[in-house]
């Protein structure tokens, strides 16, 4: 099977549609129209150009119908791909529901990815179109867009929001011309593409609409978000738990959906303190920061922390939550294959995981919506269940990157995450110890370590592009060359993603 294609559910003919999350979205509408949904960054205007915003539910469903009329008016047929590479905003919410309602699978493109990785993905899912801002930290990615649309044969339309697009992208700032029959959605049939990399190299992931609520259920009911939550987020929605622990996670609570585009101390903690919000999803090494710095303390509305790590092997050793007025909920990420949840008791440490079918809540283990943990024979940690695409997994075919890999010894409907783990003797705990290996992780960026010297060796003899471990990323880049200006303007000029190309930076001292 190709990356281009996904198995669909069959149903009989006369089986009602399963609730999808414009659905849900929809019902929330129907019962609060009045009420905020979605808040901008209110540094928003530096990010993009574009002043803040924020919406009720029924402004938020009028702009949905309005971004969806768009796509299916410029003649996207339902099933078709789009990309979205945008930033933490509300645009981003908005087109990912209004794409879902017209019937199109989204593909989430990082917002670092510049040319090389963006054509990559254009092109290995088939897009039909793009969706991009004008410009985000400064960066134009509307030429971005545009340039890697003339890579991939298959774009036909390139949108855009802001002002000063590029002449051949299509704004969405406007209202359509007419208004059109959008088709029924099947939430088993795939709705979202994601990216990962294993060790065999970089695939595309296709998920179904109940793949992603099972994902924001874990989230969801493991923290213990309460219905009607102020919730902040300051995750990329660019992967599959940074979408279901914001978007997702927000139509579950039926609250307010406050966006942070990381990261800002100052601005996050004005944020929290003047939406007053009751939840805060974050990446689970910047939440330790931001107890330290003694933010979290001082935000009595907070109840509620959810911390992504994307560094799972690094909980364990993670300091003790020290906050009474809040819980906090890790929740363990392994790439684009699924996540889990374990909330924190009273003694402030990380809680134990154990082997076996899991709930959400964890101690509530006869829920099977959560899924199933397996140690392997050969000291991995697997993973299975309604968020996990196991499919998307299997063996690449020969002829595919790298040499075929023999099938692990679990079962079929089990993904390998690769994350080594073992029991605990003392406790029957399980214990993850180390990433997979190859695969090198900074932030939520992936990529082989083969990977590192292939573009080295496109620069100056005796260049060199290394990872090195780092507390609150995973690892980070360092690059060395005879001329560092000129490395930087090399792997510029390939495309490549500026922590990449930050790597060759110069390091003076004081700097």
């Amino acid at each position: 099977m190709s990356d281009r294609t996904a198995p669909r559910t069959s149903q009989p003919a006369n089986a009602a549609p399963s609730p999808s999350l414009d659905d849900i979205f929809r019902r929330l509408v129907a019962r609060q129209p009045g009420l905020p949904a979605l808040i901008d960054p209110p540094d928003k205007r530096r990010i993009t150009g574009i002043a803040p915003s924020a919406l009720t539910f029924a402004e938020a469903d009028l702009a949905v119908s309005s971004l969806a009329a768009q796509f299916v008016n410029s003649g996207l047929p339902a099933g078709s791909v789009i990309a979205i590479q945008l930033p933490n905003t509300v645009e981003f919410m908005l087109t990912v529901l209004a794409a879902l309602r017209a019937g199109l699978v989204i593909a989430l493109v990082p917002q670092l990815w510049r040319q090389a990785e963006l054509s990559a993905a254009l092109n290995r899912t088939g897009a039909r179109a793009i969706v991009t801002m004008g410009t985000i930290d400064g960066v134009n990615h509307a030429d971005l867009a545009m340039n890697a649309a003339v890579e991939a044969f298959s774009i036909r339309q390139v949108f855009g929001f802001g002002t000063g697009l590029p002449e051949g992208m299509t704004p969405l700032d406007g209202q359509p011309e007419a208004s059109p029959r959008f088709p029924t959605q099947d939430a088993r049939r795939v709705a979202a593409i994601s990216f990962d990399v294993t060790p065999e190299g970089s695939r595309a992931i296709p998920r179904t609409q109940l793949n992603l609520i099972a994902g924001g259920l874990a989230v969801f009911l493991e923290s213990g978000i309460a219905q009607g939550a102020m919730l902040l987020s300051t995750m990329q929605p660019s992967s599959f738990a940074g979408l279901t622990a914001s978007l997702v996670t927000w139509l579950l609570s039926g609250g307010t959906l406050a966006l942070h585009h990381p990261f800002d101390n100052d601005i996050l903690e004005q944020q929290l303190a003047d939406e007053k919000c009751s939840a805060l999803v974050a990446p689970g090494p910047l939440v330790g920061r931001l107890v330290e710095a003694g933010i979290i303390g001082r935000l009595p509305a907070l109840r509620h922390v959810v911390g992504l790590w994307r560094a799972p092997e690094q909980i364990a050793s993670s300091p003790e939550w020290p906050v009474e007025t809040a819980t906090l909920t890790d929740v363990y990420l392994f790439g684009e294959i699924g996540l889990f949840g374990a909330r924190r008791g009273e003694n402030g440490a990380p809680a134990p995981i154990e082997p076996g079918p899991h709930g959400a809540p964890r101690h509530e283990p006869t829920t099977a919506m959560a899924g199933d943990i397996l140690l392997t024979p050969h000291g991995t940690l697997a993973l299975r269940g309604p968020m996990v695409p196991a499919s998307a997994y299997r063996p690449l075919p020969d002829g595919s990157r790298g040499s075929p890999v023999a099938p692990p010894p679990v079962p079929a409907d089990y993904v390998d995450t690769g994350y080594a783990a073992r029991r605990d003797r003392a406790s029957g705990a399980l214990c993850i110890t180390a990433p997979p290996a190859g695969v090198m992780s900074v932030g939520g960026y992936r990529f082989l370590a083969n990977d590192l010297q292939e573009w080295a060796k496109r620069l100056a003899q005796g260049a060199m592009l290394t990872a090195l471990p780092d507390r609150l990323s995973g690892h980070r880049l360092a690059g060395r060359a005879s001329d560092n200006a000129r490395a930087r303007e090399a792997l510029s000029a390939l495309g490549l993603n500026p922590l990449m190309v930050e790597a060759f930076r110069d390091r003076t001292i004081g700097a």
